[in-house]
C-alpha cells in the first residue's frame, strides 16, 4: 500500500498524529517508532532552520516560545521549495494572525526584514552601474533618467521602528530604540546584506523609483517629506552598489 504524499506530509509535520497506515519498515512491521524518530528530526531541522532564519524574532520572543511558535508555523506552511534555506517566506503573514505574540505587534514587519535580507543575500549578483555620467546631465535630463536597481536590493517600510530593534538586537552598544516608523534599505555592497535606515521621504523615493523615472520618484519623495534630501539618498544606493542601470 502506497501513503499519498499529503497524508504523509501532514503526519510527518503533526506530532499528534499517529503514523500513516500501510506505512512498514524493512521487515515489513508497522514503523510506528521510525516514523516517530523520523518525524522528530525533521521538526528539528526545520525548526533549526526558522532559527537561523529569524535569528531577531528568535531573540524577541526567547528561544522556548520560539520552538513553540516554530511547531505551530511548520504545521501550518510546510516547505514548499527544497531549499531549506529559504524556508520560512510565509513567517510575516503567519505572525499578524498568531495570537501568542499579539502584544508583539511590530514581529510580522521584523519578520519581513530578515525575510528581505535573507532574499538579498540569495539575489543574482550584479555590477554596479557607471554613474558619472549622471553629474554632465541637465536637470531635464537627469529628471526623466530610469535607474534600475540590484537584484539583491530591497526596501521594508514599517509603522515601527524596526531599524531601531534590528541594531538593538544586534549592536552590542546600539542606541535606545526610538518609537518611530522606519524605512529600511537593504543593500549588499559586498557579500553580506546591510540594512540601513533611511532619511525621511527615502522609502516613498524608492519605491517609485523601481517603475518610474527619477523625477517622479523626487516628486513622490518630496510629497512625503517636503525636506526630502537627494543627495543623501542617493549617496546610499550608491555606496551599497544598489543601481545596476542607468537608461
Amino acid at each position: 500500500m502506497t501513503v499519498g504524499q499529503d497524508i504523509f506530509r501532514a503526519a510527518v509535520l503533526d506530532p499528534a498524529a499517529m503514523a500513516p497506515a500501510g506505512l512498514v519498515d524493512p521487515q515489513g512491521r508497522p514503523a510506528g517508532k521510525r516514523f516517530d524518530v523520523y518525524r522528530n528530526n525533521v521538526a528539528v531541522s526545520l525548526t533549526e532552520a526558522l532559527g537561523q532564519a529569524f535569528p531577531i524574532i528568535r531573540k524577541l520572543v526567547g528561544q522556548t516560545n520560539f520552538q513553540i511558535l516554530a511547531g505551530t508555523f511548520l504545521r501550518v506552511h510546510p516547505p514548499k521549495d527544497p531549499l531549506v534555506a529559504l524556508y520560512g517566506d510565509d513567517m510575516p503573514a503567519f505572525l499578524e494572525g498568531f495570537e501568542s505574540t499579539r502584544n508583539l505587534p511590530y514581529l510580522p514587519d521584523m519578520a519581513r526584514l530578515e525575510c528581505a535580507m535573507r532574499r538579498s543575500y540569495h539575489a543574482a549578483d550584479s555590477i554596479p552601474a557607471d554613474l558619472n555620467g549622471l553629474g554632465a546631465m541637465d536637470p531635464a535630463q537627469l529628471m526623466a533618467t530610469h535607474l534600475t536597481l540590484s537584484p539583491a536590493t530591497r526596501l521594508i517600510r514599517s509603522k515601527w521602528p524596526i531599524h531601531g530593534i534590528w541594531r538593538a538586537n544586534t549592536e552590542k552598544d546600539a542606541p535606545k530604540v526610538q518609537m518611530s516608523a522606519d524605512d529600511v534599505l537593504i543593500t549588499r555592497p559586498d557579500y553580506d546584506p546591510q540594512p540601513i535606515l533611511l532619511p525621511p521621504g527615502g522609502g516613498a523615493f524608492i519605491a517609485q523609483l523601481r517603475t518610474e523615472p527619477l523625477g517622479s520618484a523626487f516628486e513622490a519623495a518630496q510629497a512625503d517629506a517636503p525636506d526630502f534630501d537627494l543627495t543623501t539618498t542617493l549617496g546610499l544606493l550608491i555606496a551599497g552598489n544598489a543601481i545596476a542601470h542607468v537608461a
